[in-house]
């Protein structure tokens, strides 16, 4: 992705934390409007259904064995650097992140990525925006008011966020910032929301075809937008019983988002093309 990791990230953290603009905040409060969105269009809950006792039963056993077996050492070590009461916040926090981790790894990787997909193209035919959703795969015209049936299988490549090692490492270099009392977390959601946020638009950037000069060009005009959107993504995984929904309603979320950039570059699109100056072969009237 864009600029070079943590350490970008690093340098501008007063930046992004001390002056959040008002498009940051719009940013990352589409991830509650996708929310909300999925709540009250039903013909979207089919695709959780078929995902959410494996889900319900990989988020528990794995959150399950975390705290059972490394809690108390992680709060134990913590306690070097922490009041007794700070050391089990961070603790909590710190197998609550890694928690997410692991399992957002196995479900993205092994059972999630295809209905994440579903969810994102759902949401942009049923803004208007077929035509780009037909170049990856067949919309039929048959079942209208239900967006999810009308989408046919893929037919190029179609990965809703792709698997990234430099990503995972990055989560691993950056949890010992946890261990600094009561500002470690915050400061954690923010570096690897760095990271986290532009991948919940891969899909958009696919559909339209960019390459890796253009992605990162989308991504750079976005840049802390997309940090505070990934920095709430991050924290929504943070809550347990309710982890795995908001994993499928992300994508919902990106779409909304995606569907207002692509109308406003359509409108700009537009308006470029009303000021380009029409010549034509016919000579002038005029003496």
């Amino acid at each position: 992705m864009a600029q070079s990791g943590p350490q970008s990230a690093l340098r501008n953290i007063p930046r992004v934390v001390v002056r959040p603009t008002w498009d940051n905040i719009v940013a990352a409060t589409n991830l509650i409007k996708g929310i909300v969105f999925f709540t009250a269009h039903p013909f979207l809950y089919p695709l959780l259904r078929a995902r959410l006792l494996p889900a319900f039963l990989l988020s528990a056993f794995v959150l399950l064995n975390l705290f059972f077996w490394t809690l108390p050492l992680q709060v134990l070590f913590l306690k070097a650097f922490h009041t007794q009461g700070s050391a089990w916040v961070n603790g909590v926090f710190l197998v609550l992140g890694e928690g997410a981790a692991v399992v957002a790894i196995l479900f993205e990787s092994f059972l999630v990525d295809e209905s994440q997909v579903d969810l994102f193209d759902a949401v942009l035919i049923y803004k208007g925006y077929e035509d780009l959703v037909r170049q990856h795969r067949p919309v039929s015209e048959d079942a209208l008011n239900d967006p999810v049936r009308r989408l046919g299988k893929p037919t190029r490549s179609s990965v809703y966020a792709p698997f990234s090692f430099r990503q995972i490492a990055e989560f691993i270099l950056l949890l010992p910032i946890n261990f600094i009392p009561y500002v470690g977390v915050p400061m954690f959601l923010l570096l690897t929301g760095y990271r986290a946020g532009p991948f919940q638009h891969w899909r958009y950037f696919q559909l339209l075809g960019y390459d890796q000069k253009k992605r990162n060009a989308a991504i750079s005009r976005r840049r802390w937008q997309y940090t505070w959107y990934g920095t709430v993504y991050l924290t929504l995984q943070l809550v347990p019983p309710f982890s795995m929904f908001f994993l499928m309603t992300a994508p919902v979320s990106s779409a909304l988002w995606a569907a207002d950039l692509e109308k406003g570059r359509r409108e700009q699109e537009e308006a470029d093309q009303m000021q380009v100056p029409q010549y034509t072969d016919e000579p002038d009237a005029t003496v």
